[in-house]
């Protein structure tokens, strides 16, 4: 999700019964950035969630 998201999925997750759950953001907005920016946001992405995946397995 977007970090203009953040509260609102942090509120969802608490609702949920998961108060400590932990998710990855990506930049706002999405919608007008360059594509060079959706790569960068794109890999950095893939390396905080490979990251948390593999910190939940532990």
């Amino acid at each position: 999700m977007t970090e203009k998201f953040v509260t609102a999925a942090q509120l969802m997750a608490q609702v949920m019964g998961l108060p400590d759950y932990v998710f990855v953001t990506i930049p706002h907005p999405l919608s007008s950035a360059s594509e060079a920016a959706l790569e960068k946001a794109a890999a950095a992405t893939i390396t905080a969630m490979t990251e948390l995946l593999l910190l939940s397995d532990s």
